[in-house]
C-alpha cells in the first residue's frame, strides 16, 4: 500500500511542462528561440548608434556626429559642392539642406572601393568615392550621399563637389565603422547657419 501511495505522489508531482501536449511544447520553444534571436541583434548593436545623428555645416565645412544627447562624438573636415545654395535641380552643382524638423537619413552603405566617376576635367574615369558611399534620402533628388575623395583628397575641406559630401579617405572609414548605421538622420544646415544652441 505504501508503494503504490508514493508512486501516486511521485506521479502528480512531475513538473507540468512534462504533461503539456506536444504541440503546446514546439509552440513555446520557438518563441523562446525567437526572444533569443532578438535580443542577440540588439546586444550586437553598438552603443554609439543609439540615436545618434550627423550634422553637415556648409559655412564651416565640416561634418560633426552628435549622441542623442546632443555630445559632440567626431569632427571630419567635409568638401560640399561647387556652387553655393539649396539643391534645385539634377546637375545645378548644389548640396540639398534639410528642411527645419525634417533631416535626411542614410538609406543605404555601400562598399564604394571600385566605383569611379568622369568630372569632365580630362583625368578620365577614375576612382572617386573612397571606401565607402553613405546614401542619402533627400527627397526631390537623388544621388547625394557622404563619401571618400580618392583622386580628389585635396579638395577636403573645401567646395569641388558636384553636390555630395566628401570626406577624406581614412575618416569615411572611420564615420561608417564607429558610427554611422541605416536610418541615421542627417542635418544639412543652409550656407549661412551658424551653430545651433546646444552646439555652443
Amino acid at each position: 500500500m505504501m508503494r503504490k501511495i508514493l508512486t501516486l505522489v511521485l506521479v502528480c508531482c512531475l513538473p507540468l511542462a512534462a504533461c503539456a501536449h506536444p504541440a503546446d511544447q514546439k509552440k513555446t520553444t520557438p518563441k523562446k528561440a525567437a526572444t533569443t534571436a532578438t535580443t542577440k541583434k540588439k546586444a550586437a548593436t553598438p552603443a554609439d548608434k543609439n540615436g545618434s545623428f550627423i550634422v553637415i555645416s556648409k559655412k564651416d565645412l565640416n561634418l560633426r556626429v552628435y549622441s542623442k544627447d546632443s555630445v559632440l562624438l567626431a569632427q571630419f573636415p567635409a568638401c560640399l559642392s561647387k556652387n553655393k545654395g539649396n539643391k534645385q535641380r539634377k546637375g545645378d552643382m548644389r548640396t540639398p539642406e534639410s528642411p527645419a524638423g525634417k533631416p535626411f537619413k542614410i538609406t543605404a552603405i555601400q562598399d564604394a572601393s571600385t566605383w569611379t566617376h568622369d568630372f569632365k576635367d580630362g583625368r578620365g574615369s577614375i576612382k572617386a568615392y573612397g571606401h565607402w558611399f553613405l546614401r542619402l534620402l533627400t527627397p526631390g533628388h537623388s544621388g547625394i550621399g557622404i563619401h571618400g575623395s580618392t583622386n580628389n583628397e585635396s579638395s577636403v575641406p573645401g567646395r569641388a563637389s558636384e553636390g555630395c559630401i566628401r570626406l577624406r579617405d581614412t575618416d569615411i572609414i572611420t564615420l561608417k565603422e564607429k558610427y554611422a548605421y541605416v536610418g541615421m538622420p542627417v542635418i544639412i544646415k543652409a550656407e549661412d547657419q551658424g551653430l545651433f544652441p546646444w552646439e555652443k
